[in-house]
């Protein structure tokens, strides 16, 4: 599974293009290769990694896996889509819920009003909302909505009108157990793509990429970010050799290191 490299490696931008002296490339699947591996010698083992997420969010984990010397390809499989413009206030709620890194962009963008108490679903969520000045009252240890119910329960007193703010078509845990009313904030629209690439293995961060990497008939082995993109992944039929430890960027870029290390022991 995997490669002999050769050569310096290249680092392009994710939208394919070289700059300064670098030359245009094909904008259609990316590749990225670390400038940084310069003391890779010729025939180590380099692994090939599929980034699934969508082209104007990748360029962290593009960054990230081209410093751990991934050969990185870019074919984004999910669209995101917002639903509204319409401000979203929040006064009068004692609690939102937030379960994605889309769903606290287009919170941070649209909210209005008090700012309640605000619970996450994970770390990546949470950075998201840290990086508009917003700080989460309320992570679960398991990253899901009934590891956020039970991170409810034990609170010393339940929430008493909760707002749940994601995607369309989002699970209704949340709203089943919890009685949070429910805005869906965006869409997920998922790609399929005329081919896909050869790889090692995908990355998914959502169980949409997973169900859309499946459509298209992928059966590369995929590292999930979290127990909830793990589930739609076998429910899809993919093989999951591993699930991120920490439902963030970092975790998963680790995650796919420790992969990596596995094939050479």
């Amino acid at each position: 599974m995997s490669r002999a490299g050769g050569g310096v490696p290249r680092r392009r931008d994710l939208d394919g293009i070289d700059r300064g002296r670098r030359r245009v490339v094909g904008r259609t699947s990316p590749r990225y290769r670390s400038r940084r591996r310069r003391e890779r010698a010729v025939g180590a083992c380099v692994v090939r990694v599929l980034v699934t997420r969508s082209r104007e969010q990748a360029r962290p984990l593009v960054e990230a896996l081209v410093d751990r010397g991934f050969d990185v390809v870019a074919r984004p499989l999910i669209r995101i889509e917002s639903m509204s413009d319409d401000p979203v206030d929040t006064t009068g709620y004692d609690w939102v819920i937030v379960t994605s890194p889309n769903g606290a962009s287009e919170f941070v963008r649209r909210r209005t009003g008090v700012l309640p108490q605000v619970a996450v679903i994970g770390p990546g969520t949470a950075a998201a909302l840290e990086d508009a000045g917003i700080d989460a009252n309320l992570e679960p240890a398991v990253h899901t909505q009934e590891g956020l119910i039970a991170a409810f329960r034990g609170l010393p007193e339940p929430p008493r009108r909760p707002l749940f703010v994601g995607a369309e078509g989002a699970r209704r845990v949340l709203v089943e157990q919890l009685g949070a009313e429910f805005l869906p904030l965006y869409r997920t629209h998922e790609l399929v793509p005329a081919d896909l690439p050869d790889v090692d293995v995908v990355l998914l961060l959502s169980p949409s990429a997973a169900r859309a990497y499946a459509r298209a008939g992928g059966t590369a082995p995929v590292l999930s970010i979290g127990p909830e993109t793990t589930a739609a992944a076998g429910d899809a039929g993919l093989e999951v050799a591993a699930q991120s430890r920490s439902s963030d960027l970092g975790g998963l870029v680790d995650c796919a290191t420790a992969w990596r290390a596995s094939l050479r022991s």
